[in-house]
């Protein structure tokens, strides 16, 4: 089978591997999946201003498309909570949630976010995921959990909220309107959410979020019945049928104006997706290509916007579940797909009893499971840089437009990045021993007070040297060369693994300058590429050939040969062989 093909059709590459255990399993799984991802594709959808029937129906053609295309033989790929809640804020901004025109708009920025996926996965800019902070996914859920929270309370209160209220307007108004409380929905979202958190911790392999909103539509039927409570909304019946065909508006204003909208959903999307798969990979011992899960998210998104679909990413929840259910193979995302079609054809009209309120509470519940209380705890207590960021985007997501707050925290990711690779560690080294065949050992002098030579300085970067750390680096050679006057300096460069263009001017201006003051700078240590990388842009030539050494014995042998006499003989330190 050519490589070509696989990569072109890259379920051929696990398809070899179906047989009649991996099927057993995956059919196990793919029914687990099926159950869980019903209350939630209902409550995600309510959280995007969508009728409830979208959220099932992305359940059903997003795992489809991302299992067949994408790398991970357990990720399970539908609509999520912090894609749900950025759907609604860009598009509710246009038009009112839940209408035709709402609904046309989320499939065109669906398919407009599938293509930047895709495109991405083509240019093989998969690498970018690895500069994005973990610290910024985890700030922007939390935000994104209390805005989703904050969206429910008018429906477990009854509360009158005008529509396109900001997070701190609708908290005034809550607290204005709390003498209007409903006592009748407020109980019916805390038995819905209270039963579902019970039968969570006592019974852990229950559909919880399932029971929980059976248990709340029971007590609103109660309610009405014995006339306890009158006028408890109700979510309505969803159509029994399956995901039908659809056309997203391609009108030159709405793509204009849902465009960078539609950027930020594909690159929250991918974070999630590749983060998700690599996070099941480490416990299942496979390797994620995140070229592939791009391709596979975007060719999922551009797809299901033509079969009723919104936007949607990998899953923490059903990933996991997928995976601990004995998944062996993306098969059984494609089973949880097939298996929810065939629930909702069977119970779809039971959602008429299912009152919002109900819906409410397990929104909460889900909403809460999104804070990732265990890492915060541990960003505020070890790293204070990225206390920063973390609260920096969570309050960006809570007061600042969703899509905003994504690039936002996209940004201080590359800034911590690059505020970490621009001081790279510069230790000073020196002479430890020399053993009988005459191999110098170096040692940080950090760790031992070793004596130094009062001519030559031995210092080794712990990093590449890029136009962001060439300065760090610069400092530290003159800081050496007018400090301490010392004008040779001998650089160990073996953990150096790349030199930009901008770096290799400064070191050779920085050589220029010691060789005016007798001195110069010398490398031991080049790793083969680099070396040969260097040669090609004439930085070796520049330099001197001369400069560069195999060994530390042969570079300090050379450079020995170029110290001043006169400071030799009044020297009483003598830490090289050619010293004696």
């Amino acid at each position: 089978m050519s490589k070509w093909l696989v990569s072109l059709l890259p379920f051929l590459s696990w398809f070899k591997l179906v047989n009649k255990e991996t099927l057993k399993a995956d059919l196990i799984a793919g029914l687990t999946g099926a159950v869980v991802v019903l209350p939630q594709g209902v409550a995600f959808a309510t959280i995007a201003g969508l009728p409830p029937e979208y959220g099932l129906y992305t359940a059903m053609v997003a795992p489809i498309i991302a299992a067949l295309f994408g790398s991970s033989y357990h990720l399970v790929s539908g609509p999520t909570t912090a894609i749900s809640i950025v759907v609604f804020s860009t598009i509710s901004r246009h038009v009112d949630p839940g209408s035709p025109e709402f609904v046309s708009m989320a499939l065109t920025l669906t398919f407009l976010a599938g293509v930047y996926q895709f495109a991405f996965g083509l240019a093989r800019f998969g690498v970018l995921v690895n500069f994005v902070s973990h610290t910024v996914v985890i700030g922007f859920t939390a935000g994104a959990a209390i805005l989703i929270a904050t969206s429910q309370l008018k429906h477990i209160s009854g509360i009158f909220i005008p529509k396109g209220e900001s997070f701190l307007h609708t908290w005034v108004d809550l607290f204005q309107g709390f003498g209007n409380l409903d006592m009748a929905l407020l109980v019916i979202a805390l038995s819905t959410l209270l039963s579902a958190i019970l039968f969570k911790k006592f019974w852990p392999k229950s559909p919880n979020l399932l029971i929980g909103m059976v248990i709340g539509s029971v007590l609103a039927f109660y309610l009405s019945r014995f006339q306890l409570a009158s006028d408890i909304p109700l979510v309505g019946e969803i159509p029994a049928h399956l995901p039908p065909l659809s056309t997203p508006d391609f009108s030159f204003s709405t793509i204009s104006s849902l465009a960078s909208e539609a950027f930020a959903i594909a690159l929250l999307g991918l974070i999630e997706a590749v983060s998700i798969s690599r996070a099941v990979a480490t416990k299942s011992n496979q390797r994620i290509s995140a070229n592939q899960e791009f391709v596979g998210q975007g060719m999922s998104n551009m797809f299901g916007s033509f079969f009723s679909s919104y936007a949607g990413s990998g899953s923490f929840t059903r990933s996991g579940i997928n995976y601990e259910s004995g998944a062996k193979t993306p098969l059984s995302a494609i089973f949880a797909a097939l298996f929810l079609m065939v629930i909702v054809l069977l119970i779809a009209p039971l959602t008429a009893y299912l009152p919002i309120a109900a819906m409410g509470g397990v929104i909460l519940l889900v909403a809460y499971n999104l804070v990732d209380v265990h890492h915060i705890a541990q960003i505020f207590k070890y790293s204070k840089s990225e206390t920063s960021i973390l609260i920096t985007t969570f309050l960006a997501t809570l007061f600042l437009e969703l899509e905003f707050a994504i690039y936002l925290g996209v940004l201080l990711s590359l800034v911590l990045f690059l505020a970490k690779t621009s001081t790279p560690r510069i230790p000073t080294l020196s002479i430890d021993s020399i053993d009988s065949e005459g191999s110098r050992s170096f040692l940080n002098v950090s760790k031992k007070p070793l004596k130094q030579c009062p001519q030559l300085r031995i210092i080794r970067v712990d990093m590449s040297i890029y136009f962001g750390s060439i300065n760090h680096i610069q400092k530290k050679i003159e800081k050496i060369s007018d400090g301490q006057n010392i004008h040779h300096i001998l650089i160990v460069a073996s953990g150096i693994n790349f030199i930009d263009l901008s770096g290799m001017e400064a070191l050779i201006s920085e050589n220029n300058r010691l060789k005016r003051k007798g001195g110069g700078l010398y490398f031991v240590g080049l790793k083969a590429p680099v070396y040969q990388f260097l040669a090609q842009a004439h930085f070796i030539k520049n330099i001197g050939r001369a400069n560069f050494f195999d060994s530390k014995q042969l570079a300090i042998n050379t450079i020995y040969t170029r110290l001043n006499r006169d400071v030799c003989s009044q020297c009483d330190v003598k830490i090289f062989n050619e010293c004696q």
